[in-house]
């Protein structure tokens, strides 16, 4: 095989094509990428003499850009992943429009009788301040054992009827019909840079959902290996950094004021002192904040959450058969009965 001459990167070729874990049954994979940080630079300066630039001087400009948004270079990165998920994940995935995307077919192919099963922590009530989350407060045991009988049951019925569908040569387009949210599906999925790191930025948050955070966190393992420039920047300026709204930045203009030295004072009244910064809610108020608002805008100012740490751990990869395997031996065997 003749080398390359196209940039790489080191840590990106040791994860290449190994299968990550994710939930009870599905993974992602690196199957592929195109360019590295030293790529966003060149998009950038388009220039000659670019191998005698120093990464300090790489990594400056990649920040810059980050923090300025000036987001084209970065699309001339392109990563491609092989991704399988519960359907009711895809379902919010194929929500990004900006990747390129083939998904499996369940009318040219037997659907494999795989099905997730959230264990007993994530098994949770409803948010009641929050309409499309959970609580974070794990139902009791027997709502939990109930829950997975029921489940059980659906799937164990679910299974029953599309094997007999198909073993008696009804289409397999109409036999998936009444197949579960919870059954696995599987898709390619190549997107730019630029794009990722906004797929990522929402889908890693907090408030997405517990299982589509876990593949996101996967996939900014990987993104750490491909370029990691660009991963520190997102992670300073997205992840950790934020963004204020003009009502929020009036108020705290309002509030605060700086010298020309570059020293804040607060106004009388306000709460503010020499002792330390502290903004009272009423002053807030007074400039025009609803109650969410100021509640949103204290979040912001608290101190964040420890450094979020999306490093893979290679040994925990798979080889691309263990889940072909895996997959092979759930799909419903041709007399009816599901395979062994």
């Amino acid at each position: 095989m003749a080398e390359t001459k196209r940039p790489t990167s080191p840590a990106a070729e040791e994860i290449l094509g190994l299968y990550f874990p994710v939930l009870d049954h599905g993974f992602v994979s690196l199957v592929d990428y195109l360019g590295t940080d030293e790529c966003i630079e060149r998009a950038a300066r388009v220039s000659y003499g670019f191998g005698t630039r120093k990464q300090s001087l790489t990594r400056g400009l990649l920040r810059y850009l980050r923090r300025h948004k000036h987001t084209t270079p970065s699309e001339m990165v392109e990563l491609k992943f092989h991704c399988c998920m519960p359907m009711f994940i895809a379902r919010q995935w194929i929500r990004h429009r900006t990747a390129n995307v083939n998904e499996y077919s369940g009318r040219y192919s037997l659907m494999p009788m795989l099905f997730y099963t959230p264990d007993a922590a994530q098994l949770q009530t409803q948010s009641r301040r929050n309409n499309q989350g959970r609580s974070g407060q794990p139902v009791t045991g027997d709502v939990h054992a109930e829950a997975i009988r029921r489940w059980e049951a659906i799937r164990r019925e679910s299974t029953e009827a599309y094997s007999w569908l198909t073993a008696n040569e009804v289409a397999r387009e109409l036999a998936r019909i009444d197949l579960p949210l919870s059954t696995y599906t599987q898709w390619y999925w190549k997107i730019d840079l630029h794009n990722l790191l906004h797929f990522l930025t929402l889908r890693v948050d907090a408030h997405a959902q517990w299982e589509i955070q876990e593949y996101g966190r996967v996939m900014a393992g990987m993104l750490k290996r491909v370029a990691p420039l660009s991963y520190e920047a997102w992670i300073d300026y997205d992840v950790r950094g934020t963004h204020l709204s003009r009502g929020e930045l009036e108020a705290l203009r309002a509030l605060v004021s700086v010298d020309g030295a570059g020293t804040a004072t607060g106004e009388s009244g306000t709460g503010l002192s020499a002792s330390g910064p502290r903004l009272d809610r009423a002053a807030l108020e007074k400039h025009g904040l609803a109650r969410r608002e100021i509640d949103e805008l204290f979040a912001k100012l608290r101190p964040p959450p420890a450094l979020p740490d999306f490093s893979l751990d290679v040994a925990t990869a798979r080889s691309p058969e263990h889940f072909a395997d895996r997959f092979a031996h759930a799909v419903p065997a041709t007399d009816g009965a599901p395979a062994d």
